[in-house]
């Protein structure tokens, strides 16, 4: 059967896959500047009031960089919460993207952001690498943790989902993954082969196929490992709604341990900006209490 994407004009295209244009409560660009002066505001939060490791190198890169954000406990044996920020692999970094940093903490949560290469000095595949050899330096550097949650946002979810595509043996190390928290994500990138999106990005189709966690775990079932979360804004595009659909039932089809949610009233950049509210739904089923997923 042929994809439903296939079927829309290179002008619906663009649109499904531009976040911004499905905001109601804002315009597109007021929508934009609102994410990224709360990621800005959260970060410089996190940093004045949380112990913290920044700027540690996970590679030899220049941009191959975590911020770890410490709970007030002196420990190493914790749970940790890596964050890989959105921004269609192009923009955004780790100096704007601590937004859960202050909820996670206070629950006994260390919290790592990771920064990594984005377009166009970064491929796709160099992102995914670099994700992969972030979390390996996690658990090489913190041995004794209580678990490894991965959790991504739009762009970033595609990071985090590959990580269940990784063979770990040539990193040395197998991390205690716990769980993914998979927000508003790209799971197959060939419909945005032909749109301005991948203008920086330079993908091809087979690069495409080769970083879609869709075609990995259809081609490749996983051994499920964790459980997984894939969620979406109620205001995000019918194209993301699809894509995170589809790779909830890839993952049930495999016998991962996977749930879905629909958040009502959030659109794509509400799901993550929302993170920095204590009561906010997915910090309730995150890593730390009351509630784990």
């Amino acid at each position: 059967m042929e994809a439903p994407w296939r079927s829309l004009s290179a002008e619906e295209l663009e649109k499904q896959y531009s976040p911004s244009q499905w905001v109601v409560r804002l315009g597109a660009e007021e929508a934009l500047e609102a994410y990224l002066q709360t990621g800005i505001e959260a970060t410089r939060k996190a940093r004045v009031t949380r112990r913290s490791q920044l700027d540690v190198p996970y590679g030899d890169g220049d941009g191959e960089k975590v911020d770890i954000y410490f709970p007030d406990v002196a420990s190493e044996a914790l749970p940790f919460l890596l964050f890989f920020h959105g921004g269609y692999w192009q923009s955004g970094s780790k100096d704007e993207s601590a937004f859960m940093v202050n909820p996670l903490t206070a629950h006994g949560v260390a919290t790592v952001i990771v920064a990594y290469d984005i377009a166009p000095k970064g491929t796709i595949d160099k992102m995914v690498e670099q994700a992969a050899c972030s979390v390996a330096f996690v658990q090489k550097r913190f041995p004794d943790n209580k678990g490894i949650f991965l959790c991504g946002h739009s762009a970033g979810a595609q990071l985090a989902a590959m990580m269940l595509s990784v063979n770990w043996s040539k990193h040395g190390v197998t991390p205690n993954l716990k769980g993914l928290f998979l927000l508003s994500g790209i799971y197959d990138l060939e419909p945005l082969v032909s749109t301005s999106q991948n203008s920086p990005l330079h993908m091809t189709l087979e690069d495409a196929g080769r970083n879609s966690p869709q075609r990995h775990l259809e081609v490749a079932p996983v051994t499920p490992v964790c459980p997984i979360l894939v969620a979406v804004g109620q205001h995000d595009s019918p194209e993301f709604h699809r894509q995170s659909w589809e790779f909830y039932q890839t993952l049930c089809r495999t016998g991962c341990k996977a749930s879905f949610e629909e958040l009502p009233s959030k659109d794509h950049f509400e799901i993550i900006c929302n993170l920095t509210q204590e009561d906010d739904r997915l910090n309730q089923v995150g890593p730390g209490p009351p509630t784990p997923l």
